[in-house]
């Protein structure tokens, strides 16, 4: 179960941003994630709950922003949705050798509460990809 590898990724990716923000305590943590990143989206999710127990993390929601595969056509100059990876263009049934996106996962944005006592997103990425 990489899962579980990759929630720890996150984990220390979260509580090091939290941290240099001064959070008392993380409220949401937000990834995206590629519908071709084979990942698990359940088990990732019963990951976070085990991996994040005893941290300043406990308790926080997980949101999980779905990324679909979407391929470029070279001869259309068109992208297209390539659900479960297939890159065929429907418009002409080139394949297409680019995938623009559908792979990522990413840490997206961190919600935190600081000592006022309101949530505050404090981390905003698109390129914090995990191990």
């Amino acid at each position: 179960m990489h899962e579980l590898s990759l929630m720890e990724a996150v984990r220390e990716q979260a509580l090091e941003q939290a941290s240099r923000h001064g959070a008392g305590r993380i409220v949401a943590i937000t990834l995206r994630i590629g519908s071709l990143a084979g990942v698990e989206p359940e088990a990732l999710r019963f990951a976070f709950t085990v991996v994040m127990a005893d941290t300043m993390a406990e308790g926080a929601r997980l949101v999980i922003e779905a990324v679909p595969a979407v391929c470029f056509c070279s001869p259309c100059g068109q992208p297209f949705p390539a659900p479960g990876g297939n890159c065929e263009c429907p418009r002409c049934g080139a394949i297409s050798l680019e995938l623009l996106q559908g792979r990522e996962l990413e840490l997206r944005s961190l919600e935190v509460e600081e000592g006022s006592g309101q949530p505050v997103v404090v981390s905003e990425s698109s390129a914090e990809d995990f191990p």
